[in-house]
């Protein structure tokens, strides 16, 4: 009995001993930050505001409905040409990849670089419409149709925010500022479309109203 009694202490001892390291490893875990990197801390933190993100939105559009960015993204499979969007005298199709059908591949004309002169191939080491199953159709949609688009996973070629986000910056995105000779710019300069596409996701993604 006297041992018994010697021994519980010790037994309350290592119950609370267990206890607290169980505690302490717990709330490490629970507290312990989750990393992040300096865009998702930015997007994240970022308070919605539906004025701003739609009135970001409309710098938004106005560049994506453009010749530079609308040619590459037709409603059917053949892109667009020239700054009146006319169909591409050509007539290549989409194919499965979007970079062309059989023989008639975009890169067989778009170079790596712009080919000098008037009328002559933009260029692009990518160069390519997106693929059959992702058209990512820019053409005859409305603004409120194209910023539901835009954010859909399932129509945007799988992008999250982060994603949509660095798209900014992508090459065929930048090659709309570097036009062939003789074709016009978008209608503001590329810093300013980043600033408002971000401004437009931070803020929400809000989709201006159906017309």
């Amino acid at each position: 009995m006297n041992m018994l009694k010697n021994k519980i202490p010790a037994v309350i001892l290592v119950v609370l001993l267990c206890s607290v390291g169980i505690y302490a490893y717990t709330s490490q875990r629970v507290h312990k930050p989750i990393a992040t990197s300096p865009v998702e801390k930015k997007v994240f933190s970022a308070k919605k505001d539906s004025v701003a993100s739609v009135k970001a939105f409309e710098k938004v559009y106005a560049v994506l409905m453009s010749p530079r960015c609308m040619n590459c993204h037709p409603s059917g499979d053949i892109p667009l040409q020239g700054d009146d969007s006319h169909i591409h005298t050509m007539q290549p199709k989409r194919g499965v990849d979007g970079k062309g059908l059989y023989a008639m591949k975009c890169t067989n004309c778009h170079q790596p670089e712009n080919t000098p002169g008037p009328h002559t191939p933009p260029g692009n080491p990518n160069w390519h419409l997106p693929p059959a199953n992702m058209k990512m159709v820019f053409q005859d949609r409305t603004a409120h149709q194209l910023a539901k688009q835009l954010i859909d996973p399932k129509q945007n070629g799988n992008k999250d925010i982060k994603k949509l986000i660095e798209h900014a910056d992508d090459g065929l995105v930048l090659a709309g500022w570097k036009p062939a000779e003789g074709l016009k710019l978008p209608p503001m300069s590329h810093a300013e479309f980043k600033k408002a596409w971000i401004t437009w996701l931070e803020t929400g993604a809000y989709a201006p109203q159906p017309n």
